[in-house]
């Protein structure tokens, strides 16, 4: 990627494109990456930092939506399980296998319920008994077809899986488990797509820190926040992929709309010892006494714990709230009663606002997952279609892009020219399959660059195979480890600095890597970070002290 001020004066000198993307989450990177496949003209641009919003505040599931099906959601369930398996294949550094298991308390609860569910009535969901699981499961296996990368399900009575899980609550008949998957770092996924997209089509440009609003009625103002300069920009099509600001960003461009009805879900990240050796390699998938499904999985040495679905008017405002903290935690000592958790566990908080559509309904949990595409035509106040993305899960950003580029391609009146089905991300090729190959993999770069294994380990989880470029630079920065987060090296963090796009230390710490996440953002490391990112893009003292400042707020307060 570009250095930030040469994009900006790239976009200055462009008066013209295709189609202006708004919102640089899995959405609007996806989209980008499929327009720039296509030859398609496109710039992407975005308020706040590249996949600030939901996309870098989900659960990190890839999952198919077992739930779904209650909601007699079978499209969605199918494309959501066809693009899992397309992830796992085309992100294998990203995107891993992840065992889940299902306490379940009754052989028959829900035999009457479920198809109340299923046919729209007014009834709280819950209460799953095997015989639902199994139906559920039974399908979710069909639907993976030829594409099939994980096991087929299976049940397991009560004493085995008792003694297999320790700790798990002993009022059960068995347990159901069967294979989805999970996603170490969407947000790098994102930035990667969004580098790949402007590589691959020069005249695709993406810019973050950048607003954009109604000017004449063909004309979008775009204001790069850094500098305060401003731009107009004719395009043909505007996208708006901002999620559960789509409205607000309409607003913007001169339309009225009332489309989303966004819920909020919050997640705890905890370090509990005992958790984690429990909980092993899978991800146990339970529910709660409410009714709601709730989860908790390893994640890169810590334990994720989510989620809450409550509904949100202002997306800005939405923030993991005490009593959200309570419930969570209620929730999973209900599945472990013998857990000694507390809220000194908690490292890290963090709140996301699913995209959901504007429905009425009474119950968070019935509002329809899938996405669709709404097309507001020209008019007196715009002069130009605008596209909004609606909807929409993580596991199926890819499709729902190609279909909102097919749409774009036919306004246009041109023909795809590439599928993304089974394109691989940057970083993925000839990514070693299985730990033999990994392991060996890491020996072989070890050699050739004289790194320690452990750091050539770290470069292939953070960039997959790219780490082998990056292993190969024998600059001393990049060698030089710093002092409290040994596993990053001062070189590392200066070509972020350089290529990425970082304008402020949060977008280092919290959206190009998961050191926040990890609890890791302490002063004294954000402090060493200031002075390598404050150099590379010429902060002086008092910014170095105030990006510390936002960066440790934005760690703690729960957004």
């Amino acid at each position: 990627m570009k250095k930030r001020q040469a994009i900006w004066e790239d976009i200055k000198g462009t008066k013209s494109c295709d189609v202006l993307i708004l919102g640089g989450g899995v959405n609007g990177a996806g989209l980008l990456r499929d327009l720039a496949l296509q030859g398609i003209h496109a710039i992407l641009v975005d308020k706040g930092d590249f996949t600030a919003g939901a996309s870098s505040k989900s659960s990190r599931m890839i999952h198919g939506g077992l739930r779904y099906l209650e909601n007699a959601e079978f499209k969605l369930v199918t494309e959501a399980v066809n693009e899992r398996n397309r992830l796992l294949a085309n992100a294998p550094h990203f995107v891993s296998p992840l065992q889940t298991t299902i306490p379940i308390k009754s052989w028959l609860s829900g035999l009457i319920k479920s198809p109340m569910v299923f046919f729209g009535l007014p009834v709280t969901p819950g209460g799953r008994g095997a015989l639902i699981v199994k139906m559920g499961l039974t399908f979710y296996d069909l639907i993976s077809g030829k594409r099939r990368r994980t096991p087929r399900h299976y049940f397991t009575l009560k004493s085995k899986s008792l003694h297999e899980i320790p700790g798990l609550r002993t009022d059960i008949v068995c347990t159901a488990t069967y294979w989805d998957a999970w996603a170490s770092q969407i947000e790098r996924l994102c930035v990667d797509m969004i580098g790949q997209a402007c590589l691959e089509n020069p005249q695709c440009q993406a810019l973050n820190y950048v607003t954009a609003s109604k000017n004449a009625a063909d004309e979008v103002c775009l204001t790069d926040q850094v500098t305060g300069e401003s731009v107009t920009m004719k395009p043909k099509i505007v996208v708006n992929a901002t999620g559960a600001w789509i409205d607000l960003t309409n607003h913007t461009l001169g339309l009225d709309s009332q489309l989303m009805g966004g819920t909020k879900g919050s997640h705890l990240v905890v370090d509990n010892a005992a958790l984690y050796e429990t909980l092993g390699d899978r991800m146990v998938y339970y529910e709660h006494a409410d009714g709601r499904i709730c989860i908790t999985f390893r994640f890169m040495g810590k334990v994720i714990v989510g989620s809450t679905d409550m509904r949100v008017e202002d997306p800005d405002q939405a923030a993991c709230e005490d009593d959200e903290i309570d419930y969570m935690m209620t929730t999973l000592k209900g599945v472990f009663p013998g857990l000694n958790l507390s809220h000194d566990d908690i490292v890290f908080t963090f709140c996301g606002v699913r995209p959901l559509p504007s429905s009425g309904l009474d119950y968070t949990s019935r509002v329809p997952r899938s996405h669709r595409l709404d097309v507001a035509e020209p008019d007196e106040q715009h002069g130009f279609p605008i596209y909004s993305m609606i909807g929409g899960k993580l596991t199926t950003f890819r499709a729902f892009a190609e279909q909102a580029t097919d749409k774009i391609l036919t306004e246009l009146g041109k023909s795809r020219a590439a599928s993304t089905e089974d394109l691989t991300y940057q970083g993925a090729e000839d990514y070693p399959a299985g730990e033999d190959a990994r392991q060996s993999w890491i020996q072989r770069v070890a050699r050739a660059t004289d790194l320690d294994e452990t750091r050539v380990a770290d470069l292939l989880d953070r960039y997959g195979t790219q780490a082998e470029s990056f292993a190969q630079i024998k600059d001393t920065p990049w060698s030089t480890a710093l002092q409290n987060l040994p596993n990053y090296t001062v070189g590392e963090i200066e070509y972020l600095a350089k290529e990425e796009c970082i304008r402020h230390l949060s977008d280092l710490v919290r959206r190009r890597s998961v050191i926040t996440m990890l609890g890791q953002a302490s002063e004294a490391a954000l402090v060493e970070l200031a002075e390598i990112v404050g150099t590379v893009l010429e902060w002086d003292k008092s910014q170095r002290t105030e990006e510390v400042k936002l960066a440790r707020q934005e760690a703690t307060d729960r957004k």
